[in-house]
């Protein structure tokens, strides 16, 4: 197994200004192909850094990939310390200099002088080629490691990697074999309780699992062989088996599960919102899918006056809420948020089928924003639950259940 590592280059980079997404991508895709990652590295755009990390990772690495620094500007280093640290000369690469020519003609400009730079390369530099953009890529050897320079721009670097370096190491390692990544989401469970649950799953040796949160799911991922898809998938059912209820999705986020249901039964749906304020509609509308089946939505401020507000129980405000904005704007489904008081809200969606309603609190303390969103995940879950025909209630880590009801559809005068 050939050690890899990816040095991504810039001052907006290193402080963050910009979310370095060409290295999260570079490193799932090697490790799809066979060719996990050893170490990833940033450095801004001082000269001594860089090279002293160059130097330092061509001595302890097999393959090192370089993001960015190839620009025209003085801040673009990467191809002089790539020839300062092999010991070369910059020569003037004749034929990335007609290129360049050419991609200025075609759009009707002269080249500027400060583009002849980047047909400048080390003297032992083999060419990658960029067929969507002025800074050619290239490889080289420093110290018995095999180094790729690549441009720092998304579209051109994923371009090179999957055209040019992905099958360039195939050929010197042929002997990698590809891995595939299987997902399941949950939602309401612990990193740890997942973890505690999953330790009695005896997995075979080349098999693996990982872990990804990002609020309010976790994300478990099975890496392992890919063309050992049948195992693979019967691996992925006993996790899902074990991780029950709290499953939201297989293989795909809970928004694209959601959207493939409403498009599959064609029900419309109305949305009535308190405490999301709006977040609940915008979130489900992210989906195609869903959109296309949306009829109204209501936004309902904290100073908004309706009829619902004479219920003194928040439950029953809401399940009223959830059934009047389905008589009223004629749809399948309502969905209905209720007033988050004192760490506690209600959600009730109206059906052909009857009306389902719940009260919990919130076991945690999250900003505004995180607030809707969670409260937002419940609501959308409720949909999901009754579209696919599941127990409408279960438990989830970050709430507790005060208070829940069923009722069904001959009980409510309003869908007589």
């Amino acid at each position: 197994m050939p050690k890899i590592a990816m040095l991504s280059t810039g001052e907006e980079v290193l402080y963050g200004d910009i979310v370095d997404t060409n290295a999260a991508w570079l490193s799932r895709t090697f490790y799809e192909h066979g060719f996990s990652m050893t170490k990833r590295a940033t450095v801004g755009d001082q000269r001594d850094s860089l090279l002293q990390e160059i130097v330092m990772l061509s001595l302890n690495l097999d393959i090192v990939i370089v993001n960015g620094g190839l620009g025209p500007t003085s801040d673009d280093l990467s191809t002089e310390v790539a020839a300062e640290a092999a010991g070369e000369s910059l020569i003037l690469h004749e034929s990335w200099l007609e290129v360049l020519k050419t991609f200025f003609a075609k759009r009707g400009k002269p080249m500027p002088e400060s583009n002849i730079k980047q047909a400048m390369l080390p003297e032992s530099a083999i060419l990658v080629d960029n067929p969507i953009g002025t800074a050619c890529g290239f490889k080289m050897m420093i110290n018995d490691c095999l180094f790729y320079f690549t441009p720092g721009v998304p579209s051109e670097f994923k371009k090179m990697a999957m055209e040019q370096i992905i099958p360039d190491l195939k050929q010197l390692f042929p002997q990698q074999q590809g891995k595939q990544c299987r997902r399941v989401f949950t939602f309401g469970l612990s990193e740890s309780g997942i973890s505690d649950t999953l330790a009695t799953l005896a997995l075979p040796p080349e098999y693996e699992l990982g872990y990804r949160s990002y609020l309010p799911f976790i994300e478990v991922k099975l890496f392992g062989p890919m063309a050992d898809d049948e195992r693979g998938q019967r691996l992925l059912a006993m996790i899902s088996k074990l991780l029950s209820h709290n499953v939201v999705s297989i293989e795909q986020p809970m928004l694209e599960r959601i959207g493939f249901l409403i498009e599959q039964q064609k029900p419309t749906l109305a949305i009535a919102e308190h405490v999301t304020k709006g977040y609940l509609s915008s979130w489900l509308q992210d989906d195609a899918r869903i959109e296309q089946q949306c009829g109204a939505t209501w936004v309902l401020g904290e100073q908004t006056h309706s009829p619902v507000d004479r219920e003194e129980e928040q439950l029953g405000a809401t399940l009223a809420l959830a059934g009047a904005t389905r008589t009223n704007c004629n749809t399948d489904i309502a969905i209905a948020t209720g007033k988050l008081e004192q760490s506690t809200f209600s959600l009730a969606i109206s059906t052909p089928r009857g009306e389902w309603g719940q009260t919990l609190t919130l076991q945690r303390d999250y900003d505004s924003k995180n607030t809707k969103h969670v409260i937002s995940v419940v609501a959308a879950d409720m949909l999901r639950r009754y579209l696919a025909g599941l127990p409408m209630f279960v438990e989830y880590g970050f709430f507790a259940r005060k208070d829940q009801i069923f009722l069904p559809s001959d009980t409510l005068t309003h869908n007589a």
